[in-house]
């Protein structure tokens, strides 16, 4: 921010931000409530009906995410190549549309393994696009706040979604403690409809500007999907983000936890909407503060909230400390998600963001799989405390390196 440009007071943002960060924070909001219908009951699903134990969840969403992960890798690169991001957007999201209403069909785990994939095989192509495409929506200095926003957006849908899940769920279910699969079922079917209106707010009101090339880039060797492209800073704040996701197993877990905490399987969509509710909350907040305290400083701070998160449910024991532990790890996400990728922005050129942000997300694959995997490894052999715990520390260790990261921020 220049000498002269006056600070943007926190209401005043919501006014400044630009058409494209409102239409691909609707589209976020339409396809969350969507997921989130599905993901607060496949734990339960899963386990009750159709006898997938902790290890069988870990590896369903471990794989499915980290696939997803590694796509973004190919989706990124590709936007910068072709210096096309919307379409990748559209073809994601769509595909999302399609996979979900299977799961009303499922009869096996590994039916749900292979919609899990296709599902998050759309994400993967729409989400190092989508992060480009709004990284270069808005200045620098308001980066962190429109990346908030549309987090806060993200999960306002998975405050939305809940509430559909449970209302569905409890009037198709005849006793809500223990509803059947074909009951389940019912509610999965009606994920798809909140995505594909999304699709149309992609088309008529997501729009692409061809980025005009400065002199100096016009002499600039076409990027290659190589690290080799990016400076020893953003190659060690994709080591530290690999470390980290080490200890971020599928909240999945954290849903089979509070079960067995004592809530009962048709209020686990109202404590994943209470979790969303704080995430909206810190996302924006946290944006908000990334743009003037620094991206680094929160990112250490949500890390470390983490770690005692992970601790608190490794000794939980009633209903309302997994409440209150669900609220408050929405703290972690409010000082992490969108300051991550206002970060990656900071960090490298305009012309490298959708390949950087391919590397972030790859970063994150490494790590994603066998995270759930070993967490449901370790809850079974050694018990849920445990896993917690394990997990806890290693959150610790890699805050601790996320220190060593030195952003200097890209002004273009």
């Amino acid at each position: 921010m220049s000498d002269t440009e006056q600070p943007v007071k926190f209401r005043d943002r919501y006014k400044k931000l630009p058409r494209n960060v409102l239409a691909l924070s609707v589209v976020s909001f339409l396809n969350d409530t969507s997921s989130e219908i599905i993901y607060p009951l496949l734990p339960a699903f899963l386990a009750l009906t159709l006898g997938a134990t902790p290890f069988i969840i870990g590896l369903i969403e471990g794989f499915a995410e980290s696939l997803a992960a590694f796509l973004k890798l190919f989706s990124g690169y590709l936007s910068d190549k072709f210096e096309r991001r919307k379409l990748p957007v559209f073809l994601g999201y769509s595909l999302a549309s399609i996979t979900r209403p299977l799961l009303s069909f499922v009869t096996t785990w590994q039916h749900v393994l292979f919609v899990r994939v296709s599902d998050r095989i759309g994400k993967g192509i729409r989400g190092a696009p989508r992060d480009a495409l709004l990284a270069e929506s808005v200045p620098p200095e308001r980066r962190g706040f429109a990346f908030g926003f549309n987090r806060a957006a993200d999960h306002l849908g998975a405050v939305l979604g809940p509430i559909c899940g449970f209302i569905l769920l409890s009037f198709f279910a005849s006793n809500a403690e223990n509803p059947t699969a074909q009951e389940y079922q019912k509610v999965f079917l009606f994920a798809s409809v909140p995505v594909a209106l999304g699709l149309f707010v992609i088309v008529f009101f997501v729009k692409e500007n061809r980025r005009e090339k400065s002199s100096h880039e016009e002499n600039i060797t076409p990027i290659k999907l190589s690290l080799k492209e990016f400076d020893g800073n953003f190659k060690r704040f994709l080591i530290v983000i690999a470390l980290f996701t080490l200890s971020n197993s599928t909240d999945a877990f954290l849903l089979l936890r509070a079960e067995q905490a004592g809530i009962a399987p048709a209020l686990l969509p109202l404590l994943w909407m209470v979790l969303h509710l704080s995430k909206v909350f810190f996302s924006l907040a946290g944006g908000h503060w990334s743009d003037k305290i620094g991206r680094k400083r929160l990112i250490f701070a949500g890390w470390i909230v983490y770690a005692l998160v992970y601790a608190g449910f490794a000794f939980v024991n009633s209903e309302w400390q997994a409440w209150v532990l669900f609220i408050i790890y929405g703290v972690y996400f409010g000082l992490t998600e969108g300051v991550e990728k206002a970060l990656v922005a900071d960090l490298v050129e305009p012309e490298k963001r959708g390949t950087a942000y391919g590397f972030y997300n790859l970063a994150f694959s490494i790590t994603v799989f066998p995270a759930s995997l070993l967490f449901g490894l370790f809850w079974e052999n050694f018990g849920a405390p445990t896993a917690f715990l394990v997990s806890a520390f290693i959150s610790i260790a890699a805050a601790l390196l996320l220190l060593t990261v030195h952003p200097k921020r890209i002004q273009i």
